[in-house]
């Protein structure tokens, strides 16, 4: 596996030869700290989210149809992040930039009522 020349002095740097790590063959079979699964145990898995709702990590996949100009500007801003990622990202700002505008206009109209 070839080193990045770039990394190469700061890896050795730290007195690790990472040829000879990367040169080592990956482990393909279980240890003690990572037994391998059983068919049953296999079977058992269920999703986080399932087993642990409570944790708020959800989310869900859906299908949604966007313009081809919007996926476009969306890939081309979010660069190696992941424009799915970015979209979710705008959405939450609007959502939360809708409740500050619901909110002010609240006390707007409480300010403007007549006592």
């Amino acid at each position: 596996m070839p080193v990045n020349k770039k990394n190469s002095a700061a890896k050795h740097s730290e007195g690790i030869d990472w040829n000879v790590v990367d040169a080592l063959p990956l482990a393909d079979s279980p240890d003690d700290d990572s037994p391998e699964l059983t068919a049953a145990e296999f079977a058992e898995l269920r999703p986080l989210a399932e087993v642990l709702p409570s944790l708020g990590i959800g989310k869900q996949r859906i299908t949604i149809m966007l313009d081809e100009s919007v996926i476009r500007a969306y890939k081309a801003k979010a660069g190696g992040r992941g424009y799915q990622t970015l979209i979710n990202d705008t959405l939450r700002r609007a959502l939360e930039t809708d409740s500050i505008k619901e909110a002010l206009r609240d006390v707007i109209r409480e300010e403007l009522r007549p006592s």
